[in-house]
């Protein structure tokens, strides 16, 4: 699975994520959002080394069901699930480092 470069059009329920087997990636920001932008160079070389983690980039904002049931106060926040349960996030990343150990640890699991 590839990293997802597009925000979802549509976000899914927090029943759908809670559901997910494996390792899932959550991203949440916005495609005008400055530090959304800086980052995505970090998360692509960080998912280059781990393909087979699902990622979903959720668009979020005010009213967003699925941001306030993770309570995302900060863009881009990235929530690692492992079968659906949040193992750890990391909030405006700028190490490309920690998200790669972040990966790692869900990837293993």
């Amino acid at each position: 699975m590839p990293m997802t470069r597009d925000f979802a059009a549509i976000e899914p329920a927090r029943t759908e994520i809670d559901s997910l087997p494996g390792a899932t990636v959550l991203e949440f920001g916005t495609p005008w959002c400055g530090f959304c932008l800086a980052a995505q160079p970090l998360i692509a070389d960080a998912f280059d080394t781990h393909p087979a983690v699902r990622h979903i980039k959720v668009e979020d904002g005010k009213g967003r069901p699925l941001g306030r049931s993770f309570r995302v106060t900060l863009w881009p926040t990235l929530v690692f699930l492992r079968d659906g349960r949040e193992l750890s996030r990391l909030v405006r990343p700028t190490d490309a480092g920690a998200i790669r150990e972040a990966l790692a640890a869900i990837d293993a699991g």
